[in-house]
């Protein structure tokens, strides 16, 4: 059921068309994507679709800032100022999305807000990217966007993660095993699940490798010529890789860096141009690229240290960006380099495009797509020149650095001069405040490692 179908046909009579089609479902989730890229929502009787689909649902636009834990922001305005009120909840027009792998069939409904007078709500992680998008249209361009996506399958019977045991062998893995053909057969049950999953919901899924961890798999998805799309696919595909793991006895995670000494999960991102005939403007019949493709590889560096809050969320994101651990570390891009945070791949000059390699796995890929493309944007409007692309390892060399840690990150979010080019005021202070009382909780956790290694010897 999507946005094309509507027509002149009302939500009721929507409604009623998809019950009888899908006469199995019992329950929708009418969800919203908060700032953490965390799903939140409702469990509504499907008896009362025609109200999500008209727009009838509510929910406290406080979801959407709430931390990693589900807490309220101490401070935030839409709680204490507003009394916690209520915003509309758009239906998003995207499919409704099968949901097989709990007790019972149900279905997902995918949800934006508004405010109580109408107005979109400058919060909202979806609302921030569809504006960059118009702001592209208006520009006659339109981005092709798509993800690669890594994640781990882990043994859920342990607090700490560790690599799950084979559904062949029973053996535990043990090893790296970057594009093994063994694994990927050996975990052919689970990840025929996953693309049976992903054609259910729509997913352009594409080639999947074993990545360079025990248990990590990459699943790349085909490039589309509508951002929103790509990055509600990558946030359902999360959600739908989590729910068969555990039907499959496994658990999944998207964290950046799981284990300290094995490779991290990042989210890359590949992009281009198109202008209305449909042209690719980064391609200029050669290896080089277009003056406007250099224009947009320089926004991304412009914009790259104080968007890493984005692309490097969370306290355990920045475990990954360490040199020299195959993800990157410094502001740079580079012709097929992959030490480097843009990459411009090689290959036919009619697919020419620019990889984004900066984010993990466990960012939120609404606001990671806005960054990247909200910089690029700048770049071609402001006509910034690149510096020169490097040539060889980028951790060698004398170049500036992404942000160190967590906190330096969050300040270079809260003073970037470009942020406010990008997102609106409203979801800067939001992220900014989000992410601040996250970093006072975590620094009052002290480790097990930090006992063992000061208790008694200090």
């Amino acid at each position: 059921m999507t946005s094309a179908q509507t027509g002149s046909v009302t939500a009721s009579e929507q409604a009623e068309l998809w019950r009888s089609e899908n006469p199995e479902i019992e329950t929708i989730f009418a969800c919203i994507c908060d700032l953490n890229g965390v799903m939140r929502g409702k469990r509504v009787p499907v008896d009362q679709l025609d109200k999500i689909l008209e727009g009838g649902l509510r929910m406290p636009l406080s979801l959407l800032s709430m931390d990693i834990w589900g807490e309220d922001i101490e401070g935030n305005e839409l709680v204490f100022d507003t009394g916690d009120a209520d915003g509309l909840c758009d239906f998003t027009g995207r499919d409704l999305s099968p949901v097989d792998w709990i007790s019972r069939p149900a279905a997902f409904a995918q949800l934006w807000m508004r405010q109580e007078d109408g107005s979109v709500f400058p919060g909202d992680p979806r609302r921030a990217l569809d504006t960059i998008t118009a702001r592209f249209k208006a520009l006659g361009l339109t981005p092709v966007v798509a993800t690669e996506l890594e994640f781990y399958v882990v043994d859920p019977s342990e607090a700490a993660p560790q690599p799950p045991c084979s559904p062949v062998t029973g053996k535990r893995l043990d090893s790296d095993g970057a594009l093994s053909l063994d694994e990927l057969e050996h975990f052919d049950a689970f990840l025929n699940e996953i693309y049976d999953g992903c054609k259910a919901q729509g997913i352009p899924a594409d080639a999947a490798i074993s990545e360079n961890g025990a248990g990590q798999f990459e699943i790349n998805f085909m490039h589309v010529a509508d951002p929103l799309k790509a990055a509600d696919d990558a946030v359902l595909f999360k959600r739908l890789v989590h729910g068969i793991a555990r039907k499959h006895g496994f658990a999944a995670t998207f964290m950046a860096k799981p284990y300290g000494d094995r490779s991290g999960s990042g989210m890359h991102v590949h992009f281009s141009l198109v202008d209305e005939e449909g042209n690719n403007v980064f391609d200029d019949g050669g290896n080089d690229g277009t003056e406007v493709m250099r224009q947009a590889v320089a926004g991304l560096l412009e914009t790259m240290q104080e968007n890493a809050l984005v692309f490097a969320p969370h306290e355990n994101s920045f475990r990954r960006l360490l040199p020299g651990a195959h993800a990157p570390s410094t502001v740079s891009w580079g012709y097929e380099n992959r030490t480097a945070s843009i990459r411009i791949p090689g290959g036919s000059h009619k697919a020419r495009r620019i990889e984004h390699r900066v984010a993990g796995a466990d960012a939120n890929p609404y606001l990671v797509l806005c960054s990247i493309l909200g910089g690029a944007l700048l770049g071609i409007e402001n006509k910034w020149v690149p510096s020169a692309p490097i040539v060889g390892d980028a951790y060698s060399q004398d170049l500036l650095h992404l942000p160190y840690d967590w906190a330096s990150a969050i300040e270079a979010f809260s003073r970037g001069r470009h942020v406010e080019d990008i997102y609106s005021k409203r979801l800067k202070r939001m992220f900014v405040q989000c992410k601040q009382q996250e970093l006072r909780r975590f620094a009052r956790h002290v480790t097990d490692f930090e006992y063992h290694s000061y208790l008694e010897a200090v």
